[in-house]
């Protein structure tokens, strides 16, 4: 008979990832106190992401949403979350399982935490497109790339223009050894 050893690393990642689920419960119910807000990766290809398929044919891995400004219907639920983003004046919803999420980065108070994503029967590598995202024809809106300063806005893309969302890199959050 096999020894049974106890996973304290996957014990700690879902401690942590209580974690996301709590500070996202208290955003909920009370909106971002103070300078928080958060940047949330997470692979587009996990089972039970929901998301548009032309944001998917955009973001064919992972993608960042940032929770700060203009975001809505936070709802918390105990496997993962769901939000209204605008992405180039156009609302959409996604639904974010807590398990497909890869960092969670509160700038404002130099708090990050990573994840390691597995896929439920393999690791997390690059994901072909299911064939009926493939076929979608592109938007008009999705054709110009977002500027730096893009990164501050409560979606992946400004309101005032229409541009793609800039996925942010958070290696500026991570204290260096």
């Amino acid at each position: 008979m096999p020894k049974q050893r106890l996973r304290y690393d996957r014990m700690v990642e879902a401690a942590l990832r209580g974690v996301v689920r709590d500070a996202l419960q208290q955003v909920a119910g009370g909106g971002l106190p103070g300078n928080h807000h958060f940047y949330i990766t997470f692979r587009t290809v996990f089972p039970g992401v929901k998301m548009p398929p032309y944001l998917r044919r955009q973001y064919p891995n992972e993608m960042t949403v940032v929770l700060q400004y203009q975001f809505y219907g936070l709802e918390i639920r105990e496997d993962g979350f769901s939000v209204t983003l605008s992405f180039n004046n156009i609302h959409e919803r996604l639904v974010i399982p807590f398990a497909s999420i890869v960092t969670f980065a509160d700038p404002s108070v130099n708090f990050a935490l990573q994840f390691h994503v597995m896929l439920p029967s393999e690791a997390v590598q690059e994901q072909p497109l299911p064939e009926d995202v493939a076929r979608l024809p592109e938007r008009e809106h999705e054709q110009k790339p977002a500027s730096p300063s893009d990164s501050t806005s409560s979606d992946s893309a400004k309101v005032d223009s229409p541009k793609r969302g800039e996925v942010v890199a958070l290696d500026a959050f991570r204290k260096k050894s």
